[in-house]
């Protein structure tokens, strides 16, 4: 199932049409139609809009399936540091691990920002 195929499946078990689902989250129909023709996938914040608004995770928005928990789950003295050194840390980050780390960030404050997170 597509990125696409997960939103139209959000917009009907919402019981929304599409010309309201692109009202309520400022999507332009022809984007809405772009997704569908697989001629253009969503942004990043247009991500983080529809998930936060039919709070599904990401994860599941973009590829189908949940986190699986067991794969995060680490014993921390493996990894964890006393206060990192950030220039040193951002030196040893890649521009794809620095961009990542960059969309989780503005993805926690939206959400906090949006009051599901404490």
């Amino acid at each position: 199932m597509s990125i696409y195929e997960r939103i139209e499946w959000l917009i009907k078990n919402n019981a929304m049409t599409n010309k309201e689902f692109c009202q309520t989250l400022g999507i332009s129909t022809g984007n809405l139609g772009d997704w569908k023709r697989g001629k253009s996938t969503p942004g990043t914040n247009k991500l983080i809009d529809i998930s936060s608004y039919f709070d599904v995770s990401l994860d599941w928005l973009m590829t189908g399936s949940e986190r699986n928990q067991g794969q995060i789950m680490e014993r921390k003295e493996l990894y964890a540091v006393k206060t990192p050194d950030w220039d040193d840390v951002d030196k040893q980050l890649t521009d794809q691990e620095k961009a990542f780390i960059q969309e989780y960030i503005e993805f926690t404050r939206y959400r906090k920002l949006k009051g599901n997170l404490e």
